[in-house]
């Protein structure tokens, strides 16, 4: 029998800016709005079967509703069900990413600019960072893991194993793919080469990785990487990071305006 699985996540990410703003806006709408538009929805429908009736006189069939209803409320739990582990799963995702980002934004005191949540067509990178040792693209992966086991990550080059199983997805190549990205587009938007370093990231788990591989990709816990970027030598200026750093920002916010459109 399989061993429960938990969340490698142990403390809840902090509070972002505007977030009990942003929580009591969606408590109003929840609480003071939505059962009323439930209830508004609810009457109309009602008012409906009544002009029906009133227009084609039909006598009243409880049993006919009953089994529309219960058919409703089957159908309604079945939503809800199916839709449970797709709803634990974006939970445990938002708060790896939080906590990731909010550990990454300690690098600030090294030189480095962090961006979250770089969308790209059909994909988006979860983390990029421009500073003293080159840019970052940063892919975060929070993956329930055993409870009370010493699993781990570990990449040989080849494959990738979570514990013993391969996932059904390949993160290097995800990981990869996205560095090739956006060095595309820091280089054209500059008109210079820049060179975009793939990191992967596994809060809460313990990983290992073959030496020769960390030429290409690092694979790492995030308490893992600050020691990792200071024993790189410094391949950006300061007047390079900030070059980089606004192209990067000026597409972030292109594509943000484009989306709003």
């Amino acid at each position: 029998m399989d061993k429960k699985k938990v969340s490698p996540i142990k403390d809840k990410p902090l509070r972002l800016p505007a977030q009990s703003l942003t929580e009591e806006r969606e408590a109003i709408f929840d609480d003071k709005i939505q059962p009323w538009l439930l209830w508004a929805t609810f009457v109309v429908l009602l008012a409906g079967l009544e002009w029906y009736r009133y227009f084609l006189p039909v006598s009243p069939s409880p049993k006919l509703l009953s089994a529309i209803a219960a058919v409703s409320v089957a159908f309604v739990a079945w939503k809800i069900i199916r839709l449970r582990p797709k709803l634990r799963h974006l939970r445990q995702a938002i708060e790896g990413e939080r906590v990731v980002g909010q550990f990454l934004e300690r690098l600030r005191e090294q030189g480095y600019v962090i961006f979250h949540d770089v969308v790209a067509p059909g994909f988006n990178i979860d983390h990029v960072l421009v500073g003293p040792a080159g840019i970052f693209s940063v892919e975060t992966k929070t993956w329930s893991k055993a409870s009370g086991s010493n699993a781990k990550i570990v990449y040989d080059g080849q494959r990738l194993l979570c514990g013993p199983h391969e996932p059904d997805r390949d993160p290097i190549a995800q990981c990869k793919a996205q560095a090739n990205w956006l060095k595309s587009v820091i280089t054209e938007s500059t008109g210079r080469k820049a060179e975009v370093f793939p990191v992967l990231l596994f809060p809460g788990w313990y990983t290992e990785q073959a030496p020769e591989t960390k030429r290409t990709l690092w694979v790492l816990e995030p308490k893992s990487l600050p020691a990792f970027l200071q024993r790189e030598p410094a391949r950006l200026s300061p007047e390079d990071c900030k070059l980089f750093a606004f192209h990067l920002s000026r597409f972030i916010r292109s594509v943000g305006r484009a989306s709003a459109a």
